[in-house]
């Protein structure tokens, strides 16, 4: 089973590669940010043409999550429950479903901004929300996985140059142990390094030639409870998926799991 996580940073514009990835790739289930559109919008019937079917979370603006499943799609839940709102608007930053043999969750979490900005506390309040709504699915016997932009860059090897990010969002102690509370609710980092490359990065900058030379962040994460970590079999970012015209600025991140 080929499960995935991917920012598409709009998937409309993005729609053509996606389908033709799917297609090549042979992935059973992605996890999808950043759709940027609404439900109305969300390509529904160009997946299903694949094979494909979709729990979306999304109201139209620059957040937007789905789940796209070609092994089944039950017990959806849209949202994160008890999670907190910004500027009294709870965000579309999450969807779960269980898929085949497996649950999962797609996220993206709030980007935090700048470290005295009121979206970074909101960033917090939003990791303890998600620890707390995912313990259950955790502690289950089947394998459950978090996948998303977790914007995080969880050690310094995950990003080019700690010196440039220093006091910086990303990569501040507070956003690092926030997301060490997931592993501690039992969930683990399943994709190793090295990869085929000794910085597996998933999100390079647009601006300043940043992809071509590889300056770049390990941000999009797949964190799962033990029988899926146990279940991995292979796992690595598509950088191919980076390059060309017209691609998002992060790398699908890909896990086979033996189930």
């Amino acid at each position: 089973m080929r499960i995935a996580t991917w920012n598409v940073n709009s998937i409309t514009a993005r729609l053509p590669r996606l389908l033709a990835w799917l297609e090549k790739s042979g992935t059973d289930v992605l996890c999808v940010q950043e759709t940027k559109c609404s439900d109305e919008q969300f390509p529904y019937d160009q997946l299903r043409e694949l094979g494909y079917e979709a729990a979306v979370n999304a109201d139209g603006r620059w957040n937007g999550v789905a789940v796209v499943s070609r092994v089944g799609l039950a017990d959806v839940v849209r949202g994160l429950p008890g999670g907190p709102a910004y500027d009294g608007v709870q965000e579309p930053r999450a969807v779960s479903a269980t898929c085949g043999p497996a649950r999962v969750w797609s996220v993206y979490v709030p980007n935090g901004r700048e470290v005295d900005h009121a979206h970074y506390a909101y960033k917090l309040d939003w990791f303890r929300a998600l620890r707390t709504a995912v313990a259950e699915d955790a502690a289950a016997g089947r394998p459950f996985a978090v996948l998303g932009d977790f914007n995080v860059a969880p050690t310094d090897e995950d990003v080019w140059d700690p010196a440039v990010f220093e006091g910086l969002t990303h990569v501040t102690p507070a956003e690092r142990a926030a997301l060490g509370a997931l592993r501690e609710a039992g969930l683990s980092d399943v994709v190793p390094r090295p990869l085929k490359y000794d910085r597996p990065y998933t999100y390079w900058d647009y601006r300043q030639l940043c992809f071509p030379k590889n300056r770049g962040m390990r941000i999009d994460l797949v964190y799962g409870n033990a029988p899926f970590a146990k279940s991995v079999a292979d796992a690595y970012v598509d950088r191919e998926e980076r390059k060309g015209k017209g691609a998002s600025d992060h790398a699908p991140v890909v896990v086979d799991l033996d189930v």
